[in-house]
């Protein structure tokens, strides 16, 4: 894997100023550069910007309980009630919420596992990859049993990703519901994003790639059947 900073140029040259390390994704200078930002809200702000890189991470429906959920959510916000938060400090208490939510998915306790199946598993992948070139670059993407992150590079000229999502949990939803002979919700609705500053792409990557390693799915990330990398990375 290569560095961040050797990464292919296609990455950083679409990675425009919101992508600065110590960008203030609050000011109206942040604001203000990215003319095409969509905003759309459940639980969690999203922020998903044409030409940008993306951190996406979405679950199975049920597979954590909500009171759990629940409780992260306000874990933070009494941590940003706490201090007149800067925004390092607000991205900062922002990566400590995901990375407890993830570490809850990842205990595989609660709810369903259906994408350790590989014929679901197979699925979704297939899936992922046939949007890759038209609504995005696919970077990576890691299916644990019960969710899915990856990385995307938003093509200036692609559908809001957004609408992407949309139709792509659409369809696995349905053909898994079939495939698993079940009804109901498939995914929860909530997605969590994130843009990729420059300087963190090959965290991001490594920690996507090292997540079955780290729940004890296996010994070496190589070992997963259900990783992609992207050739330029």
């Amino acid at each position: 894997m290569s560095s961040a900073d050797s990464a292919s140029p296609r990455v950083w040259e679409r990675c425009g100023e919101i992508a600065r390390p110590g960008a203030d994704s609050q000011s109206p200078r942040y604001i203000a550069a990215v003319s095409d930002l969509i905003y759309y809200e459940r639980n969690l702000p999203h922020r998903l910007p044409p030409g940008e890189a993306i951190f996406l991470t979405f679950r199975l429906a049920g597979s954590l309980p909500r009171t759990v959920v629940e409780q992260l959510q306000a874990n933070t916000e009494l941590a940003q009630q706490r201090h007149a938060i800067e925004p390092a400090q607000r991205y900062a208490e922002q990566k400590k919420y995901f990375g407890r939510f993830d570490a809850q998915l990842a205990k595989g306790e609660y709810g369903p596992m259906y994408l350790r199946q590989p014929a679901i598993a197979s699925l979704v992948a297939d899936s992922l990859r046939y949007f890759d070139g038209t609504a995005y670059d696919l970077l990576c993407y890691c299916l644990m049993p019960n969710h899915v992150h990856m990385v995307v590079l938003l093509l200036d000229e692609a559908p809001p990703l957004v609408k992407t999502l949309q139709r792509l949990k659409s369809y696995t939803a349905t053909q898994a519901n079939k495939l698993l002979s079940r009804s109901g919700a498939f995914w929860q609705a909530e997605s969590y994003d994130h843009i990729v500053r420059k300087g963190e792409l090959e965290r991001i990557v490594a920690y996507i790639l090292e997540n079955p390693a780290k729940a004890g799915l296996v010994e070496a990330w190589e070992q997963w059947p259900h990783t992609y990398l992207a050739a330029s990375l």
